[in-house]
């Protein structure tokens, strides 16, 4: 996998324009960038298709979650805009996860991705819902059921990554946001991990947003991130 590739810049603004200022900065350093409901709500699918047309991997994490049919429907819009990962909650279960992954074969670049455990959770949030299990048991769980469905990979924390290689096939994809870099505030995430942890455990790709998009020089920032990858 090319280094450009593992890293995924995570485009979390309220507005197209901070979004295309970033990516623009940015310029080649990046290759992957992630775009998620708040921005997606904000500026609609044109920028999407912009970001597709200049040569960029995009990430539409959706954490799709209803009815398969209606799934099912989001994933091909997404294909048809040249997306190439989708993400599905696996807590809906086994039919909307291979509804999605049907509907994705139409898309051969497109990779459905299997939400797990969101990072900001914690057993107490677990228990509240009646799952009385740690997050690091609900992952290896939903993570089974979306190897079963077909998924192409899962989203999990740092933390959870070297549990989860060898849970799914062998050219799955192990997608791990909640990553900072050392000595950093983890900000809203409960189960975080520095760059390199997350590779070194087994994770395909790194999700990172504000260490870059809200630092200063966002170009330095990312080779930064990029440095502890190759450590």
């Amino acid at each position: 996998m090319e280094p450009n590739s593992r890293i995924i810049v995570a485009l979390d603004f309220d507005n197209r324009r901070a979004a295309e200022e970033i990516v623009d900065r940015i310029g080649e350093e990046c290759r992957v960038y992630k775009v998620g409901l708040e921005l997606l709500t904000a500026a609609g699918p044109d920028l999407i298709e912009r970001l597709v047309a200049m040569g960029k991997d995009v990430f539409l994490d959706l954490k799709l979650f209803e009815i398969p049919n209606s799934v099912a429907g989001a994933v091909r819009a997404a294909g048809a805009l040249g997306v190439s990962m989708v993400t599905v909650h696996s807590t809906g279960g086994t039919g909307i996860m291979a509804a999605a992954v049907a509907t994705a074969r139409d898309f051969p670049r497109l990779r459905v991705l299997a939400l797990t455990v969101v990072t900001s959770m914690t057993g107490s949030d677990l228990a509240d819902i009646g799952v009385e299990v740690s997050p690091q048991a609900q992952v290896l769980r939903l993570a089974r059921l979306a190897e079963g469905a077909g998924c192409h990979g899962v989203i999990a924390s740092p933390q959870e990554a070297a549990r989860l290689r060898g849970v799914p096939g062998p050219d799955s994809l192990i997608v791990t946001p909640g990553v900072t870099l050392p000595g950093e505030s983890p900000a809203g995430h409960a189960r975080s991990g520095t760059p390199r942890a997350a590779i070194t455990a087994g994770a395909s790709h790194v999700v990172v947003g504000r260490t870059v998009t809200r630092a200063a020089d966002p170009v330095a920032a990312l080779r930064l991130v990029r440095a502890d990858l190759d450590r």
